[in-house]
């Protein structure tokens, strides 16, 4: 029987524990990877895009009304074992006009952060979404190349002006899957093809890379954006969401180049869907990233194109070779427990992964 007193000390050491600031996250003293700050305890990012529900709606889209749905959905996150939650900030959302940012989309932003500081689940906080065309400002379509960037430029100081406080930001991810247009595109044609109803690749320029040097536009648009975060945060740490045909190698490639562009960012993320048969063409494909010489997080996958046991030996392998330091795949707001029943394929394959995430989470992200 535990007596009062031992019961009490055991109670107040509890709410202590639970009371703990969250520590901010900062590159590791190796520079290989992620680390507490002030400890030096190693923080090995595993987690998940939250950057829809199942019926496809933003976040932004039900935040103000469906708080409840928001905070259930962290605890759930936080349940599958992620300790990071990747967030899609749209701008629509969060800027007024070119110079004038929405209060009250920040004041959100800022109550979704303190909910993840209780829950103690990090945010990468991607921003400058235009997911859904149809939200689009018109004005913003309409700016020329320098003016969306100034506006762009507004948008991150804005957002990182209300974040610098909080410990629980992971990240700035500037921007989801940018890419620099090689040739001359029409006046407001930002985004590429839509995937399921989404816009998730931005082109940031309309006019043609100077001279074809594509690598060189996307630098400069980075470091713009960066001096931007850097005025009103000096800590938190800076990153872009890169498609994995970023390489400079021969094909469709994305401008950004990571030998070319990392010069400002604290570490590269990379989205990579190993297809059936091609594990090892998928390390290849993140070994040019981690040549770099900086840390690198796979910001998405999933057994989009290959099998649950495939993508867990990527994850393994990238684990064991050094070539990653964090992963982070999807939730769209429903349990493996809540599809059960289901005879959607799609939640049974949804299902089925959440399940083998949180049981190999458990072996991945222990530090």
């Amino acid at each position: 029987m535990i007596r009062p007193a031992a019961f009490l000390l055991l109670f107040h050491a509890t709410f202590a524990l639970a009371a703990e600031p969250l520590p901010r996250i900062a590159i590791s003293s190796d520079g290989k990877g992620f680390a507490e700050e002030g400890t030096g305890k190693k923080f090995i990012p595993w987690g998940v895009n939250y950057d829809h529900d199942k019926t496809g709606r933003l976040i932004e889209d039900y935040w103000d009304k469906e708080w409840a749905k928001v905070e259930a959905d962290f605890r759930e996150i936080r349940e599958l074992g992620a300790n990071v939650a990747r967030i899609h900030i749209q701008v629509s959302k969060f800027l007024r006009s070119p110079t004038e940012a929405n209060s009250e989309s920040l004041d959100r932003l800022a109550k979704l952060l303190e909910l993840a500081e209780r829950e103690r689940v990090y945010v990468d906080l991607t921003g400058l979404g235009c997911y859904h065309k149809a939200d689009v400002p018109p004005w913003y379509d309409a700016l020329n190349d320098d003016a969306r960037w100034d506006a762009q430029a507004v948008f991150w100081k804005a957002v990182a002006a209300r974040c610098a406080k909080s410990p629980a930001i992971f990240c700035y991810d500037l921007m989801n899957e940018p890419v620099v247009s090689g040739t001359q595109r029409k006046p407001g044609d930002w985004l590429a093809g839509a995937f399921a109803g989404k816009h998730f690749v931005q082109f940031i320029n309309l006019e043609p890379a100077p001279g074809g040097d594509r690598p060189e536009v996307a630098r400069k648009w980075i470091d713009s954006l960066v001096k931007a975060v850097r005025e009103v945060d000096s800590k938190h740490l800076i990153t872009v969401g890169m498609v994995d045909w970023s390489l400079d190698r021969k094909g469709l490639t994305s401008g950004f180049v990571p030998s070319k562009v990392a010069r400002n960012l604290d570490f590269l993320c990379t989205h990579i869907y190993p297809e059936r048969g091609k594990v090892n063409e998928a390390l290849e494909t993140l070994a040019g990233f981690a040549a770099v010489g900086k840390p690198v997080v796979i910001e998405e996958t999933f057994p989009l194109k290959c099998s649950k046991e495939e993508l867990i030996e990527f994850i393994d392998r990238s684990r064991a070779s050094n070539q990653a330091a964090g992963w982070i795949s999807f939730y769209w707001g429903e349990t493996a427990e809540s599809m059960k029943g289901s005879k959607e394929i799609s939640d049974a394959i949804v299902r089925d992964w959440l399940e083998t995430f949180q049981k190999h989470g458990k072996i991945v992200a222990k530090p």
